[in-house]
Order: structure tokens, then sequence, then C-alpha cells
């Protein structure tokens, strides 16, 4: 695919943004959060050395929506092309994930499939991951190599834009006045960063590699008291779930109007006491420590088993948000401790 450079993003972001709505990360406190792209922004504020604290998911699967509408059948959502900057490889992993979800073979969401259709992906290189990341830890890596329609990688005075796609082929193609040749010292730089990034990575999680497949280690844990150790720090605010990209658990609830009944989607956890909740009023997960142990299954077992990938992407949302400092790396850490201990 081609590469080319461009010394100022917010000319690239302004051509974006007049062909689609584009959502940018902005800084507030030590955090990113995706806002509407504003041409007023400086430079400075437009790149994002780690990754937005909030899910990819709120675009694709939007915490609330209508699902169905009677008596007049509900079609999918109009959806007009947007555009995000600033994603990284963990989020493209958990892209990958929800459309194993919500595009497979036996069941096909049209809001999903409208919005990610709809959807144009630029990806840039982390710079900075912050101590929670720990993509390295389950095969990711802090810059993208596939999934994008553009990559932007920072560098001293520039950025190398690659495409990933045809539609990001065809944007640079059609923007041609905007870029320049790469040449291979910028090429070199580029490499030496994500190297150094890299490294960074790894030597922050150097406390937490496992000694077995993270499979291995959480499926052989199940009668493991570590989940009931690490429950009673959870105060059940189901933030974990909320801002994990690849969790998708949701429930249907009744919405009257006027002329019309609705099925309305909302976002759910497997975090909430009731989740698990039949008819007849039997709850096989009453028990904190129950759902902290399917929680960890449902990410590394369960759905490894159905469609061959793990859930985790390892960007450490969950770490940041938690209330209660449940720290994800050390439960996979003391479950791989009981193993070695087994063997």
């Amino acid at each position: 695919m081609e590469t080319v450079f461009i010394s100022k993003l917010k000319p690239l972001l302004d051509a974006v943004a007049e062909k689609m709505t584009l959502f940018v990360p902005k800084k507030t406190d030590n955090h990113y959060d995706f806002v509407k792209y504003d041409s007023a922004l400086s430079e400075q504020q437009l790149f994002n050395n780690i990754r937005v604290c909030t899910p990819i998911k709120q675009f694709l699967f939007p915490m609330r929506e209508l699902a169905a509408v009677f008596p007049e059948p509900q079609s999918a959502p109009k959806t007009e092309p947007f555009a995000l900057f600033g994603l990284k490889d963990c989020d493209l992993k958990a892209i990958k994930i929800l459309d194993c979800v919500f595009d497979e073979e036996d069941f096909k969401d049209p809001s999903y499939i409208e919005h990610r259709k709809n959807m144009f992906i630029i990806t840039s290189d982390c710079l900075e991951p912050a101590k929670s990341c720990c993509c390295c830890l389950f095969d990711g890596q802090p810059f993208a190599e596939s999934g994008f329609d553009l990559n932007v990688a920072k560098i001293k005075n520039g950025f190398i834009i690659e495409a990933g796609s045809e539609k990001g082929t065809q944007f640079i193609d059609e923007h041609k006045n905007l870029f320049t040749d790469v040449s291979s010292a910028a090429t070199a730089e580029r490499d030496q960063n994500r190297t150094k990034t890299k490294e960074q990575l790894e030597q922050n999680n150097a406390d937490y590699k496992l000694d077995a497949p993270v499979n291995e280690v959480v499926e052989n844990g199940r009668e493991s008291d570590v989940f009931d150790e690490e429950a009673k720090k959870c105060v059940e605010c189901q933030a974990c779930t909320r801002v994990c990209p690849t969790c998708h658990c949701f429930f249907l609830y009744d919405t009257k109007f006027a002329d019309a009944f609705a099925k309305s989607k909302v976002w759910d956890s497997c975090f909430r006491r009731d989740f698990a909740a039949v008819a007849g009023g039997e709850n096989p997960r009453k028990i904190l420590g129950d759902r902290t142990k399917h929680r960890l299954l449902h990410k590394f077992v369960y759905f490894l088993d159905r469609y061959g990938i793990q859930m985790c992407v390892g960007c450490g949302r969950c770490i940041d948000a938690c209330a209660g400092d449940i720290e994800l790396r050390d439960i996979l850490k003391k479950l791989n401790e009981e193993l070695k201990c087994k063997k």
C-alpha cells in the first residue's frame, strides 16, 4: 500500500472533515476522549500518543438504540460516513472481535453493520503507553499493520501516512497535493520509535509474563480461590465492562411511544447481580467471585473456543477504571503461579 509524508497534521484532518464527520482525540487532564473535529484546534492537540479512555464500541454499538418497533418494522438507521482519528492497534483488534459477534453467519445486526461500513479508520502509532497498557501480553503491539484505512506515524519533522485499504489509497490519490515522498531516514526514525515503544511496553509488563497460554492459565484456575479474594475489592460499579472495547452484552427493554411500541437495546454487564438470573428466581452467579471468574473465562476461554481469538486486547482501560483497584494482570499472575505449583 502507498506511503507518503506530510509535515503538518491539520491539513490532512481538514481534508477528511470536508468529506465526512470527523472525530478526533482531545486531551482532558491526563486522558483523551473523542470529540467532533474543530478546525480551530491547534496542531499540538491533534495527536494522541496513547489510546483514548473511552471504547471504540460507542461508535458501532451505541449505549442505547432502538432495536425494533411495532406495528411498523424498524429498519437499520441510516448512518452518514464518519471518520475516527487516533485509534490504536488494540482498537482494531476490538473491532475484529465485535465483527465476530455482530456480523457472524448466523446473526447479523443491521445497525452495527451500517455503522461499520460507513466508518473511515485513521489509526496512529502509540508513543507513550500507560502503565496499564498490556497489549504485548496478548499478541498486540503499539502500532497497526492492517485493519485501517490510513495510519499516522509521528516523527520529528512531520508524519508518515500509510494507506491500508482501497479507501485509504483513494484518499491519498485524491489529495496528492498534501503529500510528499517518504525518505528512508523518515522510515528509519518511525521504525526506531516503534521499537522503543515496544520495548517500553515489554519492560512495563515484564513482571506479568505467563508460563503458559493465558487460556490454559484461566481454564486451570476454575477452582481457584483467587476469584473470590479479588472480588472482595469489587464495588460492582461495572466500569470495567463499560470501558472495555470488546464487552458486548446488552438487554432489551420495552419503550412506549404515542403510536407505537419499541424494543430498545442497552449495554448490560455480567457484573450486575441479576445478569444471569433466570425464570423462577434462580441465579447461577449470585456470588461476586463467580461473576469475576465468568468474565475471565469468557475473555480468555469461551470466546477463543468459539471464534478462534481471545476477547481481551490488553488496552488496560479496565485497570484504569476500576474503583476497587482490581488489576487484571495480578489475577492472571496469581493463577499462573497456582498452575506452576500443580505441574
